[in-house]
């Protein structure tokens, strides 16, 4: 027998059909779902684009206090920028141990120039674990009244357990004293390789040397005192054995030839002034 019973959706288009459906229906249930979810990260995208320069002026300023902290010049509730002012940025050249204007110190990236073929290099032998090394750094020079260098303030990261552990070290104006080292970011597991944030643990490096006096570097970090004595002894972090040794590596790496050794050499030569 044939149907007769009249279509109700003849002569209305696609939208009223839509509309006309039941709220549970399938097709609205997902229109709703898809909605929401192109919503709901436009949202996160304005908000991740319109915050980014809070983000970064934030990033830039804990970057500020920790190069205050590592030089012993910080002061709780002081103007951090004000406070950094007295501090000399300068883009070094590793190879040549000298600073050079070939880049703007307030707009150079290090992080891209690493990944630069033309401004970086792969290494061979790659004991922090870093892959690729920028062959220029910025550092930071703190000076005295008189004009001369009182501290010298080189970053330095390398691999820990977890994490590239990313800090200063700041050194006497002698470029072999230790005054402090310092991270500012890891991932390190808490209470134990997450304890290179321990104050206590962080004062065992002031007064520490990195070369003995024929220029051979002794500096380590471990369970025992090297050969060379104590004075180039840092006790290792309690139960995080592999993120001490990651920060012996990247610190030997640093202040090594790889590193800032060339560096140090011109400033103990009195050619850095």
């Amino acid at each position: 027998m044939a149907d007769n019973t009249p279509d109700n959706n003849s002569g209305k288009g696609p939208l009223r059909r839509f509309l006309d459906l039941p709220t549970d229906s399938i097709p609205k249930t997902l229109f709703v779902a898809i909605t929401l979810c192109l919503f709901a990260s436009m949202v996160v995208s304005v908000a991740a684009v319109s915050l980014r320069p809070i983000q970064e002026e934030n990033k830039l300023r804990d970057k500020r206090i920790n190069i205050l902290q590592v030089a012993g010049v910080y002061t709780p509730g002081e103007n951090v920028r004000e406070a950094f002012e007295a501090f000399e940025p300068h883009v070094l050249d590793l190879t040549t141990g000298k600073f050079t204007d070939e880049f703007d110190v307030a707009t150079f990236d290090e992080q891209a120039a690493a990944a630069d073929p033309d401004l970086s290099r792969a290494l061979a032998n790659d004991p922090a674990g870093i892959g690729r090394q920028s062959n220029f750094k910025t550092i930071y020079l703190l000076r005295k009244e008189d004009g001369s260098i009182d501290k010298v303030i080189l970053p330095v990261h390398g691999y820990g357990l977890w994490s590239t552990l990313y800090g200063f070290i700041a050194l006497e104006d002698n470029g072999n004293d230790i005054f402090g080292l310092q991270f500012y970011q890891h991932a390190e597991t808490p209470g134990l390789g997450g304890e290179v944030d321990n104050p206590r643990w962080k004062a065992l490096w002031a007064g520490k040397k990195l070369r003995d006096d024929s220029g051979n570097l002794q500096i380590t970090v471990d369970k025992t005192a090297p050969p060379a004595g104590n004075d180039f002894h840092i006790d290792a972090l309690a139960g995080a054995t592999l993120t001490s040794r990651g920060i012996d590596n990247l610190v030997k790496f640093w202040m090594g030839e790889e590193g800032y050794a060339t560096f140090l050499n011109n400033l103990q030569a009195g050619e850095i002034s």
